[in-house]
């Protein structure tokens, strides 16, 4: 699931309904030429960029680029065990958390060409009891996020008690009389309720569980000999074990059961198997081609604006090439699947660590870019002085609701979208540069007069032009200066949920905070109650107890406020 942790401090990549440049899914894919050379040599850049990630005595990754249907990278490293040092191999297997949901539209168009289903049908023909709250919910409002449905796994008190199994029924009951928080079809929103809701139609209209259903349609078919429905437990010495960070210290997943993630999270498989599920795809041995092509068809809205997201897919474009993918995470496990259907090419990354050293998504996309023979640029080819990146400083808007500051600070520019958090960019050319851990290319123009009056943003295939305005940069918040005094009174952990903890800590006279199995940030004083922080727009405000320290925390972001008792 994406994520299976509440609330989640810091998305550093999250998954953007934005308009895409290309069409549907390729019907059929003529195979890519033969490049044994480039492949020797996507190797040797594979190898460069993922050795120095894995330490051998870590959790690990099984990872897997294939061009034409086989392997051309298929390698593991790390630990699948860290208490019996066990080694990663590349056929073992790991959590595939939201990379489910590919799975789960598949059997639903299944049924769907046997007229079992109906995408245009309301929820409430296969699940009469279900309530709509008077709107209609249609099976492929549920396949592309936009039912308006409350998400289960946003719940923090559900959260609280993932441990514990639960059927179907159960699953349905902590969302179903929750309001909704659109019409449907108006707006896109994440949410695992729609997959969860999916899995329980599956199983009403066919007889039989959603693993069953997987296993007999799927698996069996295909061959997938190391895929199946998750268990509480490894099932096989075969399955790794999953891992998180807390406070520096590497330590087991939390508990989970997986009989929550459900349809929309609760497959195990290897890269593999995962190959062989792309090649099935390709092949037609899933579904029928015009099937696939609705699959892959980003979904759109009432107001007629396209969105990147299909039937559990994602689609995007990078250079001219189009790309369809999903990312997954939970407890002890993150997972990226890519196609690039037109180069026939393909990625998978299997990762037993949910908090590594590494952004796993732009892992992902560095992985793509190498395969498809156009690396992303990295910081340090291109430099320029404080005076020459001084041209690019202001505020630039493609309307009244949308505008990015670009501001120096020392010898870095770094892009501050209005209401988000502050991005490192880095010069490729005298008027381009890319973003740090992040797809995108920001070029600046020049007017008539020869002064840059614009700035041109690619992102996933997507552009925007942002004008340079008149607007002050602005002074988003004044930093205070604090006494090592008045920062201890802050020091300490805060428990949110019992699975959710913030750590508070000074260095000097810096703070920083670190979410449960995340990395620690920078916060910054407003007031000696009041911080925030600038990579996401999130808060953080303290209440004082009779002794002087603080005694709670509260994390303001989304705007949700959730607030945690100090414990430590």
């Amino acid at each position: 699931m994406r994520t299976f942790r509440v609330p989640r401090f810091l998305a550093l990549l999250a998954v953007a309904v934005v308009l895409t440049t290309s069409g549907g899914a390729t019907a059929a894919i003529a195979a890519a030429k033969p490049t044994a050379a480039n492949d020797a040599a996507i190797v040797q850049r594979l190898d460069a960029l993922l050795v120095p990630l894995f330490p051998a005595d870590q959790p690990g990754a099984a990872i897997l680029v294939a061009r034409n249907g086989k392997p051309i990278y298929r390698r593991a490293f790390g630990l699948a065990n860290l208490e019996s040092k066990t080694p990663v191999r590349p056929e073992m297997e790991f959590r595939l958390a939201s990379v489910t949901k590919q799975f789960t539209s598949a059997l639903v168009m299944q049924l769907v060409e046997q007229g079992k289903l109906d995408l245009d049908a309301d929820v409430t023909r296969y699940l009469p009891d279900f309530p709509t709250h008077g709107e209609r919910i249609t099976i492929q409002h549920l396949l592309t996020h936009t039912a308006g449905l409350s998400d289960l796994t946003s719940n923090p008190e559900f959260m609280a008690r993932r441990e514990q199994a639960h059927s179907s029924q159960q699953l349905l009951d902590q969302f179903k009389d929750k309001p909704l928080g659109f019409k449907p079809g108006s707006r896109w929103a994440y949410s695992n309720s729609g997959y969860i809701l999916l899995g329980a139609v599956i199983e009403k209209v066919t007889g039989r569980t959603y693993a069953q259903c997987l296993e007999s349609q799927i698996f069996a078919p295909i061959g997938m000999t190391h895929s199946r429905y998750g268990t509480d437990e490894p099932a096989s010495a075969n399955e790794t074990r999953g891992y998180r960070r807390d406070a520096g210290k590497r330590l087991p997943a939390e508990p989970i059961s997986m009989t929550v993630p459900f349809a929309a999270g609760a497959i195990v498989s290897s890269v593999d198997d995962l190959l062989k599920w792309d090649n099935a795809l390709t092949a037609g041995k899933v579904m029928k081609p015009a099937s696939l092509a609705r699959t892959m068809a980003p979904v759109t809205l009432a107001d007629g604006k396209s969105s990147s997201y299909g039937f559990g897919w994602v689609m995007s474009n990078y250079e001219g090439h189009r790309i369809e993918q999903h990312n997954g995470g939970i407890d002890g496990f993150l997972a990226n699947v890519v196609r690039i259907p037109d180069d026939r090419l393909y990625v998978a990354m299997l990762v037993n660590d949910e908090s590594p050293s590494f952004n796993a998504d732009f892992l992902a996309a560095k992985l793509t870019a190498i395969a498809v023979g156009k690396p992303l640029p990295e910081p340090g080819a291109h430099s320029m002085t404080p005076e020459q990146l001084d041209r690019f400083v202001g505020v630039y808007a493609v309307d009244s609701a949308t505008s990015r500051a670009i501001v120096r600070k020392d010898r870095k520019l770094y892009s501050q979208r209005r209401g988000g958090g502050e991005l490192e960019l880095f010069p490729t050319s005298d008027s381009t540069f890319g973003m740090v851990d992040r797809i995108a290319r920001l070029t600046f123009r020049r007017g008539p007069d020869g002064k840059i009056d614009r700035v041109v943003m690619n992102q996933s295939g997507l552009e925007q032009t942002y004008r340079r305005t008149d607007e002050l940069l602005p002074n988003a918040r004044i930093t205070v200066a604090l006494t090592p005094a008045q920062i201890d009174a802050c020091v300490g952990v805060y428990e949110l949920t019992p699975q959710f903890k913030i750590t508070v800590a000074r260095e000097d006279t810096k703070v920083y905070a670190q979410a449960t199995g995340q990395p620690r940030f920078e916060i910054f004083a407003e007031s000696p109650t009041r911080f925030y922080l600038t990579a996401v727009d999130a808060q953080i405000e303290f209440e004082p107890g009779d002794d002087g320290r603080m005694k709670t925390m509260t994390l303001r972001q989304g705007g949700n406020d959730t607030v945690g008792k100090r414990v430590e």
